[in-house]
């Protein structure tokens, strides 16, 4: 990561005082009379975000007063100081002075140090950070590749990213750490008992898939991951509207956020028994397109009738859930870019997470503080089960009436969940719609940071 570098390696650096509206004062006092005077003369009053470079006695740059706004500001976003990544000309700094989470802050700056380069020549320069001696580099480092990696599959576009790319990139994931991998593609997932994922794949000339690795001791607890793998929705025979299409190459950002979080738990060898389960497919339009109204037989044996095509997420998580549901784990995730109605009810940056774990909830909440990595949680409301009642199937996928829509798609993948000790659903946005200090604009990851500080707490 030529962005972070250690202080043993670094050349000549330039300071960066982060400083408060309270606490400028103080510094600019101890700074030479120029600088503070060059301060004063661009009217720098530490705002929150906002910056002044002060040049040297030499007219090169000489130091960097960065500002985080009044101190009592609750609106302060711990990742502000990623702001710097994006803002500073190419050279090394380093942090002098600093207020507020210096974890936090470092991370913000590696983040937003990211870009997408496959298709545009790549930026030869960029500002580099001294890695401050309290940081623990290898944590750090493991995050920013998980993050980058997850990224990266979001942010790659469906004709380079199809289903066999992603269950490629998944096996490959899976082999580097010694994990026990599957692949299960086309009419093999109907004989594999798979009817979910094969009907909602089957309209594509890309096979869907599914695949499944197995990593670390057997004798350790089981926590499974199961991620959503669509490479492209159009809607099917629901077919979205264009200005709805335009993001769908995002619809795998489930899969491409379990494959994130299954990294940092292999690389960290965290004391797991770690199952990852990605059904991928590309909801496409054909003849052999399933169509309202059909009705299939589930993996677990629930009857579903299909009320919607554009809802094919849930119905390739129903198959993959009841999968991983039959060995018990103790611990079963799953994550997807599930419904519009999460983003209507919570917007871009706040995925809805569902449990009945209440330990499990209290756990993430206070793992989601401590990492910057929100989500809320929204209840599993018992009440709106019978909206998904069908007259000639055991189930609906969707309601009709569309209140409460994130709300009874997990009540849906609720059903194909019985064994597992403690089960978490997340539906997520996966992207950022314009960018924000740490968040560059395009795919993220999202809950998989919070998910692993509270699996290294129990685990590590």
């Amino acid at each position: 990561m030529p962005f972070l570098i250690a202080a043993d390696t670094a050349d000549e650096s330039v300071p960066i005082h982060v400083v408060s509206e309270e606490s400028l004062a103080a510094t600019a006092a101890a700074l030479p009379e120029g600088s503070r005077a060059w301060v004063e003369a661009n009217g720098f009053k530490a705002s929150a975000g906002s910056h002044v470079i002060v040049p040297g006695a030499d007219g090169r740059l000489g130091s960097v007063l960065f500002g985080l706004g009044k101190t009592s500001s609750r609106a302060r976003s711990p990742f502000l100081v990623g702001h710097l990544a994006t803002a500073l000309p190419p050279a090394t700094y380093r942090l002098v002075t600093f207020e507020g989470d210096l974890d936090l802050s470092v991370l913000a700056f590696a983040l937003g140090s990211y870009r997408f380069e496959r298709y545009v020549k790549p930026r030869p320069n960029m500002p580099r950070l001294v890695l401050p001696s309290s940081i623990d580099a290898t944590a750090l480092e493991r995050t920013v590749r998980a993050v980058f990696a997850t990224r990266d599959l979001i942010n790659t576009p469906a004709n380079d990213l199809g289903t066999e790319e992603l269950a490629a990139a998944a096996k490959s994931l899976g082999e580097r750490h010694g994990a026990q991998v599957r692949e299960i593609i086309g009419e093999d997932l109907l004989s594999a008992n798979f009817p979910l994922v094969y009907a909602v794949g089957a309209a594509s000339d890309r096979l869907p898939r599914l695949v499944d690795f197995t990593w670390g001791d057997e004798n350790h607890e089981k926590v499974t991951l199961v991620g959503k793998g669509v490479v492209f929705d159009t809607g099917g025979l629901n077919i979205k509207p264009d200005n709805s299409m335009l993001l769908m190459k995002k619809d795998m950002g489930g899969a491409a956020n379990v494959l994130g979080l299954a990294q940092m738990i292999m690389e960290a060898g965290l004391r797991v028994r770690l199952r990852v389960i990605v059904p991928i497919v590309e909801n496409a339009i054909s003849g052999r397109a399933f169509r309202p109204g059909d009705v299939f037989r589930s993996r677990k044996g629930l009857t579903v009738e299909i009320g919607n095509t554009d809802a094919e997420g849930r119905l390739i998580l129903a198959d993959a859930l009841a999968l991983a549901d039959e060995e018990a784990p103790a611990l079963l995730v799953d994550m997807a870019t599930l419904t519009g109605a999460a983003r209507v009810a919570l917007g871009p940056d706040l995925p809805p997470i569902y449990t009945h774990d209440d330990r499990l909830a209290d756990d993430l909440a206070v793992a989601a503080m401590e990492v910057n990595d929100p989500s809320w949680r929204l209840p599993l409301w018992p009440a709106y089960d019978s909206m998904l009642s069908s007259k000639v199937a055991d189930v609906n996928h969707v309601t009709t009436g569309g209140m409460a829509g994130s709300i009874t798609a997990a009540l849906f993948l609720g059903r194909f969940v019985e064994k597992a000790a403690s089960w978490l659903h997340a539906d997520i946005f996966g992207w950022v719609p314009s960018a924000k200090p740490g968040q560059p604009e395009g795919g993220e990851a999202q809950v998989i940071r919070s998910l692993f500080a509270l699996l290294e707490k129990r685990y590590g």
